[in-house]
């Protein structure tokens, strides 16, 4: 891995590893604007952040097209990080902590305390998903045992079809994963903290009205059983306490997202009332602040997949790159 240790002012700087921040580096390297790619640290707190993004806590992915006999997330993004260094992108093993975009060239401050001066950034931070927290839990999502964050992404994996399930929340997130792994599973239990859900009416009724449907209300989950795989959950009645042991196959998280922003704190980079990065221009990967672009699921509350997160990159590095001609800096 090489350090960037240069008093230089970069042409563009990434910040982030998941296939938003490699699609980018892929493009801007091979449009000679030699990117450093600032691909973070390893972290819990409680949910596992590693370098590369949510996928590498997927074991199999079957949905990216150009890989008809599914790769493993960690190969996937090994595979784009190579891609990316073949064009001659730099790769840092460090966050970024701080960003200072009131002048430009633009400051950014490592988390060893260096100083980089950057001509334009490409946030590609991502987001990560909210975990409760148990140690088995994250053990089995790591080990691909049968706990997961998306049911779009893993729900229709053989390891899941025809069995039982559960989904945790309650919002209109837990609904949608609910209804999806309708279609694969045998049966699919809804465990909810509280007696309602907060999720819309229709979204609700979509998930109540499905036979394969049952709802385990004023439950939270207090351990995920299983060794290798998971087997079963241990339940508490939020009301009298009582704990209970559910059967299930599967387990999928879906108590939301939060956006990778924290180090964005002062920057005056605009963010919505979730706290993803605002995108002004429809369809554009420009920020509030020009010559900042981003790209991925830290400005993306809805798809959040990597094949979406990869056209952003796209996007990011395009429209940095012609932003950067404009500026006369090539």
């Amino acid at each position: 891995m090489n350090q960037h240790a240069s008093n230089a002012v970069e042409k563009v700087v990434i910040i982030g590893s998941g296939p938003a921040g490699w699609t980018a580096a892929i493009y801007a390297a091979r449009a000679n604007l030699t990117p450093v790619c600032y691909i973070g640290v390893p972290k819990q707190n409680p949910a596992i952040v590693l370098p590369g993004g949510q996928l590498m806590l997927t074991t199999e992915v079957e949905n990216y097209p150009g890989f008809p006999e599914g790769v493993t997330g960690p190969e996937m993004m090994d595979k784009f990080q190579k891609q990316a260094e073949r064009f001659g992108t730099r790769v840092v093993g460090e966050d970024i902590d701080k960003c200072d975009f009131s002048q430009r060239p633009f400051t950014l401050t490592t988390s060893s305390g260096a100083t980089v001066k950057a001509h334009s950034v490409i946030l590609a931070t991502g987001a990560v998903a909210n975990w409760l927290g148990l140690e088995n839990e994250m053990r089995l999502a790591r080990s691909g045992g049968g706990v997961s964050a998306c049911a779009v992404c893993d729900g229709a994996l053989p390891a899941f079809r025809d069995q039982v399930l559960a989904v945790v929340g309650g919002g209109d997130t837990a609904m949608e994963e609910t209804s999806y792994l309708t279609k694969f599973a045998s049966k699919v239990y809804v465990i909810h903290r509280r007696d309602e859900f907060r999720a819309s009416k229709t979204m609700q009724q979509r998930v109540l009205d499905s036979p394969k449907v049952e709802v385990i209300w004023n439950s939270q989950v207090v351990d995920v059983l299983g060794d290798d795989v998971i087997n079963g959950l241990m339940l508490k009645n939020t009301k009298s306490g009582e704990q209970s042991k559910l059967d299930v196959k599967g387990l999928f998280i879906a108590i939301g997202h939060t956006p990778a922003t924290k180090f964005l704190e002062g920057s005056g980079i605009a963010l919505d009332d979730k706290g993803y990065v605002d995108m002004p221009i429809s369809h554009r990967s420009n920020t509030n602040i020009e010559g900042v672009f981003v790209a991925g699921d830290v400005a993306d509350s809805v798809y959040r997949q990597a094949i979406t997160a990869a056209g952003m990159g796209c996007r990011a590095a395009i429209d940095a790159e012609r932003w950067l001609a404009d500026q006369g800096v090539h």
